[in-house]
């Protein structure tokens, strides 16, 4: 057939020739940008995942209850511990180890109540009367356990599948193997409590012996997260863009092999971007009153972990792939570590993170943003079925709940379970390295691909192998 009467076009033609020749042009420029993204001086460039039909989510917003949230008044009802309050531990339950609880400590009932809520009819304790709201969403598990029963180890477990210092967060691991897709913010952002910092401290959120560019980003408490975002006095942005503009062809002209010479770039590539552009991100002015009330900003108790939470929903929004939203630091009266008290502290703890951890929730689905953002809640351990100081509960590592939202995750579903007290994982038990596993299959990572040669090992964010929990996923 003559090509002018050829009906069928491919697509070079038609962007070719659609008006005047302008589509080609915008072609050529998507593709270019695609190009320069993917650069080789550019370790963050956006890459495919390792198995795209696994692939439901794209990023991932972990609210970290730093200190120990008490599964037994949360997510697992025990009606057996106020039967056996004061009573010793019976026998046939076993024995685990704690820091504080000894022979003299008593069995101690819970003074919360807990209810069917949602459709699913999901039972959750009236401390947090708005997660119940959205329990339709929530795949709990209640049949976690770690290997460590004190603060630090626990939560470099919970964060980098190990228990001492000097490997990656999960985070870094992360945009390790996807790279990000936010070209004005960082890939890796952590919030951090404003009462101070947690028992593992920073260690535990950072890159490890992965590349710089790999570490996290962390925010400072308040309304103004980053330091510095505003242009020098008496520098206008046209002369920033070229000083910036002949930083970067100097750096690029020597970068060679270099990974960290690559993360300098980088970093400086971000700084200039988030000074350009990033303003308007963390400006929380431009959101309607309607959204701002429903994470409760304003409230004197709920204001700060409202602010972190909306805005961790901009950075998922505008394509940073990891947050993670911290409660709790400083101390235990700060953070959900109720030794003393548990009724103390877990209201008070509870009163500033259920409604903003709710609103999380409600927000990104309502914003069609759920189904690719994966939402983690919970801590580095439970608490104790016995008491410590009469009115508190110990570090319990053998059994306690987390919960998971989103990102192909089975919303409306309760994973495994404890024993009659909340002592042991008994049902489907999920250690720290499954859960990791999980969240990587969510991501399109396999946990075998996503390695890293370290002092002449392959290592890895599940250390020994974990296993992909299929029940609660779709």
């Amino acid at each position: 057939m003559r090509e002018h009467v050829r009906f069928n076009r491919n697509r070079r033609e038609f962007l070719t020739d659609c008006f005047c020749g302008f589509g080609s042009l915008a072609f050529a420029g998507m593709t270019a940008q695609e190009q320069l993204r993917a650069a080789k001086y550019n370790p963050l460039a956006p890459k495919p995942p390792h198995n795209p039909e696994h692939a439901k989510a794209k990023s991932i917003i972990f609210l970290f209850m730093a200190g120990g949230p008490s599964h037994l008044e949360t997510f697992d009802p025990k009606p057996l511990l106020n039967q056996l309050d004061g009573q010793k531990r019976p026998a046939e339950f076993g024995d685990v180890q704690y820091q504080n609880v000894n022979t003299q400590s008593r069995i101690l009932g819970t003074k919360r109540t807990f209810q069917k809520h949602g459709k699913s009819g999901i039972e959750v304790s009236d401390l947090f009367p708005h997660q119940a709201e959205v329990v339709d969403e929530l795949c709990v598990i209640r049949s976690m356990h770690g290997d460590m029963v004190v603060h630090s180890a626990a939560q470099y477990q919970m964060m980098t599948g190990r228990v001492i210092p000097g490997f990656p967060a999960m985070g870094s691991w992360v945009v390790y193997g996807l790279g990000s897709e936010a070209e004005n913010l960082p890939a890796y952002v952590v919030m951090p409590d404003p009462h101070g910092a947690q028992e593992a401290g920073v260690p535990m959120y950072t890159n490890g012996f992965l590349p710089s560019v790999y570490q996290p980003t962390m925010f400072r408490p308040g309304t103004k997260p980053v330091l510095n975002l505003e242009l020098p006095a008496g520098v206008s942005l046209a002369e920033r863009q070229r000083s910036f503009r002949l930083l970067n062809e100097l750096n690029a002209a020597t970068a060679g092999e270099n990974l960290e010479f690559a993360a300098r770039m980088s970093a400086y590539d971000t700084a200039f971007r988030m000074q350009t552009e990033a303003p308007k991100v963390f400006d929380l002015s431009n959101e309607p009153k309607e959204t701002l009330d429903l994470y409760g900003v304003g409230d004197p108790k709920t204001d700060d972990y409202g602010r972190r939470c909306l805005m961790a929903r901009r950075m998922v929004e505008n394509g940073v792939r990891f947050v993670c939203v911290v409660s709790g630091g400083g101390g235990p009266e700060a953070e959900w570590d109720a030794h003393n008290d548990i009724e103390d502290n877990h209201l008070r703890m509870a009163s500033w993170t259920d409604k903003p951890v709710a609103a999380l929730i409600k927000d990104l689905k309502r914003r069609g943003l759920l189904d690719s953002t994966i939402v983690l809640w919970g801590g580095e351990f439970g608490r104790s079925p016995e008491s410590e100081k009469s009115k508190g509960r110990d570090h319990h590592n053998t059994g306690f709940s987390m919960w998971v939202a989103g990102g192909g995750f089975k919303g409306g579903t309760v994973h495994g379970a404890t024993d009659a007290i909340g002592l042991k994982a008994t049902e489907k038990p999920v250690h720290f390295r499954d859960l990791h596993t999980t969240l990587l299959y969510q991501m399109g990572l396999n946990q075998d691909a996503l390695s890293y040669m370290h002092l002449g090992r392959k290592e890895r964010l599940t250390e020994v192998r974990g296993e992909v929990i299929r029940e609660i996923i779709s």
